[in-house]
């Protein structure tokens, strides 16, 4: 375990303090934003009302379900229990973590950026059954960009991001598959 942890500490120092450039620097605090993505949220929203109707309005109930379950998990109850302390709040790690913006609550473990975007791309990626396997997979890599930054932005290692990935994937597929079952696109694809 302590070497793993070793392993975690060498990676995050790669990213976050070797790694880095000017634009990065601007992006990557850009892509963690939340009102960065408001307006894809909000399309979202709209287009599955205007093109699906009830099936939309169920899709978004999922849709926030997934991430309620994703962010209850990650922040409420695993994260006290963990106990991990933020990259940018250790301080034995203090001088070395180039902070691009506000540390955040206390604890790191698992992280809920990950947790949550990745929640939300699986489920997507079950239930958008209309949109071509081939374009799907962006879901994911607009979730690994916004995850890759929490650790250059400083407030996560990167073991805190492959944790969250898995519990978010496991809740989007979980969601996902309920929602298939219950309520569904099949008849609409």
């Amino acid at each position: 375990m302590d070497k793993l942890i070793h392993y975690d500490i060498a990676l995050f120092s790669k990213i976050n303090g070797e790694w880095h450039n000017q634009f990065f620097d601007w992006f990557f605090p850009l892509m963690r934003n939340q009102y960065t993505w408001a307006p894809l949220y909000l399309f979202a929203v709209i287009f599955m009302l205007q093109n699906y109707k009830w099936k939309g309005f169920g899709w978004i109930c999922f849709f926030l379900i997934t991430f309620a379950i994703t962010d209850m998990c990650s922040s409420a109850v695993i994260k006290p229990l963990a106990g991990r302390i933020r990259p940018c709040a250790d301080p034995f790690l203090a001088d070395a973590v180039r902070s691009l913006v506000g540390c955040g609550g206390r604890w790191s473990f698992p992280s809920s950026h990950a947790s949550n975007h990745f929640g939300l791309a699986m489920f997507s990626f079950k239930t958008l059954l209309f949109i071509p396997l081939k374009w799907r997979w962006l879901l994911f890599l607009w979730a690994v960009v916004i995850c890759y930054a929490q650790v250059y932005v400083g407030v996560h290692y990167p073991i805190d991001i492959i944790c969250g990935t898995l519990l978010g994937c496991t809740v989007g597929y979980l969601t996902g598959a309920i929602f298939n079952k219950r309520v569904g696109f099949g008849s609409l694809a």
